[in-house]
């Protein structure tokens, strides 16, 4: 037995309320915005936010480090102009 196709056509996100897709061979729903994986048990989704699996969040690259300047050039004595 699979969730039924009439509650499938009404559940949302609770995060967001998009909409959410059934991946029976994980027993998941997937929301399609979000990303969050809510499990179904023994054919029943559990929509508990609490009970969701949260996507990975993206690694920022690592900064960069400034430029190293160059040192200062020794001034000449010279003519004085």
């Amino acid at each position: 037995m699979a969730v039924a196709a009439e509650l499938l056509e009404i559940l949302v996100c609770p995060n967001d309320r998009a909409a959410v897709t059934y991946i029976e061979s994980e027993q998941v729903i997937v929301c399609s915005t979000c990303g969050y994986r809510y499990p179904v048990r023994d054919d029943i989704p559990v929509m508990l936010i609490d009970e969701a699996e949260k996507p990975p969040v993206p690694r920022k690259p690592a900064a960069r480090k400034p430029a190293r300047k160059p040192a200062p050039r020794a001034k000449r004595s010279g003519s004085g102009r």
